[in-house]
Order: C-alpha cells, then sequence, then structure tokens
C-alpha cells in the first residue's frame, strides 16, 4: 500500500491495518524458518510497510504535517 494511500485512512483503520501486518509478518518468519516460504522477499517489503504504517500513525498522533520535520512545529508555534 502506498504512503499516500495510508495517510487517507483513519487512525481506526490504520491500527487494524498495521495489526494486520503485523501478524501477516510473524506468520511469514515462522513459514521462512520451516522452509516453507516461497517469497522470502515478502519478509522485507512488510518490514518496510509496517514502519511505514508505524511512521504514519505517529504522524496522525501528533498531529504532523506530512514531510513536517519533527519538532518543526513548535519551533514556528514559539
Amino acid at each position: 500500500m502506498k504512503p499516500q494511500e495510508m495517510r487517507e485512512m483513519t487512525l481506526e483503520e490504520l491500527k487494524i491495518h498495521h495489526d494486520s501486518l503485523i501478524d501477516e509478518l510473524a506468520n511469514l518468519r515462522i513459514k521462512l524458518s520451516i522452509k516453507q516460504l516461497d517469497n522470502p522477499m515478502r519478509v522485507r517489503q512488510l518490514r518496510r510497510e509496517v514502519a511505514r504504517a508505524k511512521t504514519i500513525l505517529k504522524e496522525k498522533m501528533e498531529g504532523a504535517m506530512p514531510g513536517e520535520k519533527p519538532g518543526q512545529r513548535q519551533e514556528a508555534e514559539a
């Protein structure tokens, strides 16, 4: 899923999506350990998507605008 699509989701939808990614990643890691995984690169893709979801969740919870550096909003308000 593209970052822009994630940013358009509500906070609850994003949390649900993040949790499902974590579950899928856990299942893939189990399959990888018992050599039943067809595409090992999927683990890498999922790790990155989880990180992307976490970043966007944090942005939404802090109220930051996309592309804004952390702390930039506080300095501008002062």
